[in-house]
This record gives C-alpha cells, structure tokens and sequence, in this order.
C-alpha cells in the first residue's frame, strides 16, 4: 500500500487526508473505508453508464451489471495506487477519474463484440449536434454526411473504420482505444490522419469538399 506522502507533494486537504488514512489503516477501518468508497464510485458509474444508456442500446439489469463491473475494477485500482495519489486533487476528484475510466473502457468493449452497432443510423443523426451544424442548412449537410457515411464503408481499411467509428461516432476515450487496440496514441493519431485523407478525397471526387483541402498536410 505504500508509505506516507513523500516531501515533495503538497499538504492534502482534509478530507482527501483522512480518507488515505482510512484506506491504509487497520483491517476493521480499512473495509469501512473501502465500503464507503464503493457506495461512492457506484454513484458515479451509474450515471455514467445512463448517460452512455442510448449508445449502449442496454437496460435494466445488463446496464447496472455494466456499472457494478466498472466500479468492482476502479475500486481495485484505487487502493493498489493509493501510494500514487500526490495530493494535486481532491481525493474524491482522482477517484472518480478511475471509474469514469473504467466504464469508457467497458463501452468500448461493449462495441468490439458488436462491431455493427455504432454504425446504426442513430449514431449518424446525432453528428450534426456534436459538430455543430446550422439546423438552416440541413438539406446541405445531410447530403453531405450521406457522403461521409459511404464513404467510410467503402474507402476506409476496416482498422480505419474501428478507430474512426470508436472515436467520432461513439465517442471512446483516446486512451481507451488505444488500450483496446494494444497500440500507442500516436499510432492512432496516425490511423486518424491516413483515414481523414481518404475520406477527404472521397468527398472531393463528388464535390462535397474543396480539392485543395485534400492536399493540405
């Protein structure tokens, strides 16, 4: 479990204080402490998991095993790195950064055993409010994503279509992707660019898009 706060971190706030006591205290204390952290992250990973609900396309028992999941892993993280926690934050604040985490990673898993989901048209109709397009001028970018749409079935290697899929349709954590795919960031970074190009070029042979757009690094 570690040993104290070493110098160089800064003086921890009361409460983030007593519960690194508690976590690091006797058997009796501890489980008291593990129990309240649980209570908590489950919070947490409910309304996470509920946000993420339509995405999903679970309920019920299925959406809050999904949550208890995340929490059971997060809680594990938590108290084998209590010696990692500097302090920086609210100890609740570096809590809840474990199981946002923990349940990114357990959607993005959700959709590697049913590749077919995130390419659903429903994914599709909620890019226009994510991107930020004018309602006005619906008839001209429904056209458009009508475009993208195909052509990222027909251009894109079906490695591109993963982590294009996983990062602009369901909106998966970089980090996530990048630990579901057993490679780095900037490996991704590199399919993203490859596959944006691509598509870019597929958009200006039917002119949806300036050409010159296509050729800009």
């Amino acid at each position: 479990m570690g040993g104290g706060i070493s110098p160089g971190r800064v003086t921890l706030d009361d409460e983030s204080a007593e519960w690194v006591r508690a976590l690091r205290g006797s058997a009796p204390e501890r489980q008291q402490a593990v129990d309240r952290l649980h209570a908590l992250l489950l919070r947490i990973a409910r309304k996470e998991v509920a946000r993420r609900a339509a995405r999903l396309g679970v309920t019920g028992p299925e959406l809050d095993d999904l949550a208890q999941q995340a929490t059971s892993d997060a809680l594990l993280a938590i108290t084998r790195k209590i010696g990692d926690f500097r302090g920086e934050s609210r100890f609740t604040t570096w809590a809840y950064k474990f199981v946002v985490l923990e349940v990114a990673g357990k959607v993005a898993r959700h959709f590697w055993r049913d590749p077919g989901v995130p390419m659903e048209g429903e994914q599709w109709e909620r890019l226009p409010d994510r991107f930020g397009l004018d309602p006005a001028r619906e008839s001209e970018w429904r056209d458009l994503l009508a475009a993208l749409r195909q052509a990222v079935q027909d251009t894109l290697t079906e490695h591109q279509r993963r982590v294009f899929v996983a990062l602009v349709l369901t909106g998966v954590p970089l980090v996530v992707l990048a630990a579901e795919l057993c490679t780095n960031r900037n490996a991704i970074y590199k399919t993203m660019f490859d596959a944006r190009r691509k598509l870019r070029a597929a958009l200006a042979a039917k002119g949806y898009v300036d050409d010159t757009m296509v050729r800009r690094p």
